[in-house]
C-alpha cells in the first residue's frame, strides 16, 4: 500500500488535500478545531471513515484550547455541533464525535485537566488505529467474493483516500491483488466531484491495480455486454433495515446490477451502521452548492443562472444489495 490519507503527528494531523489530486500531491496541517471543520466541509478530506477519524482529533483540538474544565463544560456542545454540522449524512462523523464526548464525561470527574487532554488524544489515536484494522478485515472478508479474472465496477472513492488505510470498497481489491488474483477495475468517474476519475483511478494506478475509467452512464451498457462481474461500493450510512446511503448514483447502479444478475456488494465498517434509524427514509441527504454542477474548476459548463439540484447521496434499498460486508463479516438487516 503506497497511499496514506492521514498522518498523525505529535501535536497535529497532516492530511492529503484531495481537492488537488491527481495533478498535485500536497499535504495540509490541521492543528485546531476550525482547521478540521474547514477540511471536512470543503472536501479537503472526504470519505465517511476518514471524516470520523479526523473529527475525533478535531474534538481533541477543541478541548485542548481551554485551561479549565468549567470552560469546556460550557463549550462542549458547541464543539460537538460544529463538527457534526460539517457533513450531516456520514454517520461515522457523529459516531466518532459522540465517542469522544462520552469519553470526556467519563474522564471528567476522575482526572486533572492535563490528564484528560492526554487521554482524549490517546482516544483519537485509538480510533485512527482501529480504522486501519477494520478496513483490513473488511478487505479479507470481501476478497472471498472476488474471483480470479474478475472485472469489478466501483463508484466514487472508497479506498485509502477515504479511510486511514486500505479503504472499504477497495480494501478487498487490494487484498485480492496481494493474493495474486488477476483482476481489473472499472472506475466510474463519479460526477460532480469526479472522485472516481481524480482519486480512485489515481490510487489504483499508484498501487499498480489494472483499471479503466468510464463515464457513469456507461456502466449499464458494460453490464449488459457481460463485462462487469461484480459491483463493490462503500457507504456513508446504513440504516437498521440495511438501506444504504452512499454517493449519488449508487442506487442506479444497484438497479442495473439487479437487472443484469450481477452481485452488488457494500463494504463498510460497523461504525457506519446507524441503528437509531429504521430505514433509509430517515437519512438526511446533504445538498451542496449549485456551482459544483455548473462549473469544472474555474470554467462554467452551463449558464451561470441555471437552476440546479445537487444531492450528494442517494439511498439504495436493502433488497438491491447482495452482501453488506463489515469488519465482523456479513451484516444482515436488523442485525
Amino acid at each position: 500500500m503506497e497511499i496514506k490519507s492521514i498522518y498523525v503527528k505529535e501535536n497535529y494531523i497532516e492530511v492529503i488535500d484531495q481537492r488537488l489530486l491527481p495533478h498535485k500531491l500536497k499535504k495540509m496541517k490541521l492543528k485546531k478545531l476550525n482547521d478540521v471543520c474547514f477540511a471536512i466541509s470543503n472536501m479537503v478530506i472526504r470519505g465517511a471513515p476518514l471524516i470520523g477519524v479526523a473529527a475525533s482529533f478535531g474534538f481533541y483540538f477543541g478541548i485542548r484550547e481551554y485551561n479549565k474544565i468549567s470552560y469546556i463544560d460550557d463549550r462542549i456542545e458547541v464543539i460537538v455541533n460544529k463538527l457534526i454540522n460539517t457533513r450531516p449524512t456520514a454517520v461515522n462523523l457523529i459516531w466518532a464525535v459522540n465517542r469522544m464526548k462520552n469519553r470526556y464525561f467519563i474522564l471528567r470527574n476522575k482526572y486533572k485537566l492535563e490528564t484528560i487532554k492526554n487521554k482524549l488524544k490517546n482516544e483519537a489515536n485509538k480510533i485512527y488505529e482501529e480504522d486501519i484494522k477494520m478496513c483490513h478485515k473488511i478487505g479479507l472478508f470481501t476478497n472471498q467474493y472476488i474471483k480470479n479474472k474478475s472485472n469489478i465496477l466501483t463508484h466514487c472513492n472508497a479506498g485509502s483516500l477515504a479511510t486511514s488505510k486500505y479503504g472499504t470498497a477497495l480494501s478487498g481489491i487490494y487484498i485480492a491483488k496481494e493474493k495474486n488474483k488477476d483482476i481489473h477495475i472499472w472506475v466510474n468517474e463519479t460526477r460532480p466531484w469526479l472522485q472516481g476519475a481524480r482519486l480512485t483511478a489515481w490510487e489504483l494506478n499508484k498501487n499498480k491495480v489494472k483499471n479503466t475509467l468510464i463515464v457513469d452512464s456507461a456502466a449499464g451498457s458494460l453490464m449488459r455486454k457481460g463485462k462487469i462481474d461484480l459491483v463493490i461500493v462503500g457507504a456513508d450510512r446504513i440504516a437498521a433495515n440495511g438501506d444504504v446511503a452512499n454517493k449519488i448514483g449508487t442506487y442506479s447502479l444497484s438497479v442495473l446490477a439487479k437487472e443484469n444478475n450481477i452481485p452488488f456488494i457494500v463494504a463498510a465498517p460497523t461504525s457506519t451502521v446507524d441503528n437509531t434509524i429504521s430505514s433509509g427514509k430517515e437519512i438526511e441527504i446533504e445538498e451542496r452548492s449549485e456551482e459544483e454542477i455548473i462549473k469544472i474548476n474555474d470554467t462554467y459548463i452551463a449558464q451561470k443562472d441555471q437552476k440546479v439540484l445537487n444531492p450528494v447521496f442517494d439511498i439504495t434499498p436493502y433488497e438491491n444489495i447482495t452482501h453488506i460486508i463489515t469488519e465482523k463479516g456479513e451484516f444482515y438487516k436488523n442485525d
